[in-house]
């Protein structure tokens, strides 16, 4: 506890070091204010956007809408990724027959698939799903493949030697075993999930903070670019933090055992 106050003390006197320099060079003079927005004018935007609505809805609907379309790409990820990285683990011959598609697919950026998901989807919450789903997946997979392998095999083979099915040791052995690593993974997984939302907002949907970003620019309002960056951030701080206190939990539960 002790630790903790100074350190939320030094967090503290950052945050207030950085807008504080912000405002001060605007203040200043030193950097117009159609480039950079002040921090007060942003705050003001923030509150306006709030009670009035802007590019069809209020900030938060537009936030609400691209976190609704995240929670959707990226729990597909996570329940098409798990699975298939564990069984991976388990079997090497799927290890063998996935894994050239798979490093070939990996390495293909999310936002290139944008085009596609315009094609194939329009503007409607499909489009913006496969590319949060394409940039979220890849991490799953991984992660639960070297959780599975990180599995003492002597684990397996006593399931085995009592009966149990594939099934049965998916779900009592590996998950288990795999679920530190597991967990690792979607934090990694709901960055680039997150980061692929917004990228794709700016495309194909008509709602969303990635959506306000590119209105703020077309009405050449930078406080409002400004406040969807912000908004971004904070939302996905949100985000990191709950997998964080979940991976805590989970290491803190393993480790107890």
């Amino acid at each position: 506890m002790k630790r903790r106050i100074p350190l939320l003390a030094y967090s503290i006197a950052s945050l207030v070091l950085f807008f504080g320099g912000w405002q001060a060079v605007v203040s200043a003079g030193l950097v117009s204010s159609f480039v950079l927005p002040s921090p007060i004018d942003v705050i003001d935007r923030t509150i306006t956007m709030m009670i009035r609505p802007f590019a069809g809805a209020l900030l938060w609907e537009h936030a609400l809408s691209s976190i609704g379309r995240f929670l959707g790409g990226f729990g597909l990820a996570a329940a098409i990724g798990i699975p298939l990285g564990l069984m991976m683990g388990r079997f090497r011959l799927l290890e063998d027959i996935v894994t050239p598609l798979f490093e070939g697919y990996r390495y293909v950026a999310p936002l290139a698939w944008v085009p596609f998901a315009a094609l194939w989807f329009g503007t409607g919450i499909g489009g913006a799903i496969m590319v949060i789903f394409t940039g979220a997946f890849a991490p799953c997979v991984i992660n639960a493949y070297r959780g599975a392998r990180l599995v003492d095999r002597h684990l397996i083979e006593a399931a085995q030697t009592h009966g149990a099915s594939e099934l049965r040791i998916g779900w009592e052995v590996l998950l288990p075993g795999a679920l530190p690593s597991i967990v690792a993974g979607l934090r990694i997984s709901a960055g680039l999930g997150w980061q692929s939302l917004i990228g794709a907002e700016l495309i194909v949907v008509s709602s969303g903070i990635g959506y306000v970003m590119i209105q703020g620019q077309s009405n050449l309002s930078p406080e409002t670019v400004v406040t969807s960056m912000l908004v971004i951030g904070l939302v996905g701080l949100a985000i990191d933090f709950g997998l964080r206190a979940a991976e805590t939990a989970v290491r803190r539960k393993w480790e107890g055992q």
